[in-house]
């Protein structure tokens, strides 16, 4: 994750997020305006280092989709969900954990599947997918935490 700067769409100024605070729900420095969408419509990579500090300090509800390069259901899944993290930008937070590479999370949360996608809202495991769902059953899940 990089560092991003966004101009206040109110008062014009450039304000730098940290990488580790785009999860949040950044205000303008000088005038206090909401930023929002400070993602970009894009999906969080997370690692073990970065992943409680944004499922647990999140303000918004957290999509976690656990999966593995390798895995033809989890490269399925993905254009599904690039398309939750552009229809939720600034409602919901959607990141993606690669299980190849990373198994402190997934070993905590039992995953031993892939793909798994972990609902997570006020730092606490609400709800689980195990497999590749429909976009529509992931979208109805993400709203009721809304």
């Amino acid at each position: 994750m990089n560092d991003m700067i966004i101009k206040c769409p109110a008062c014009g100024v450039k304000n730098r997020i940290p990488a580790a605070r785009q999860h949040l729900r950044p205000k303008c420095g000088r005038c206090g305006h909401a930023l929002g969408g400070v993602t970009g419509g894009k999906v969080m990579e997370l690692d073990d280092g970065s992943f409680d500090r944004i499922t647990g300090s999140s303000s918004l509800p957290v999509l976690v989709d656990f999966y593995s390069p390798t895995c033809g259901p989890c490269r399925m899944l993905a254009p599904v969900i690039d398309a939750l993290a552009r229809k939720f930008e600034g409602k919901a937070v959607v990141a993606k954990y690669d299980t190849s590479r990373y198994q402190a999370a997934a070993s905590r949360f039992q995953i031993r599947g892939v793909p798994t996608l972990i609902f997570i809202k006020q730092g606490r495991v609400v709800d689980q997918v195990v497999g590749a769902a429909p976009q529509s059953d992931i979208e109805q899940r993400l709203n009721r935490l809304l």
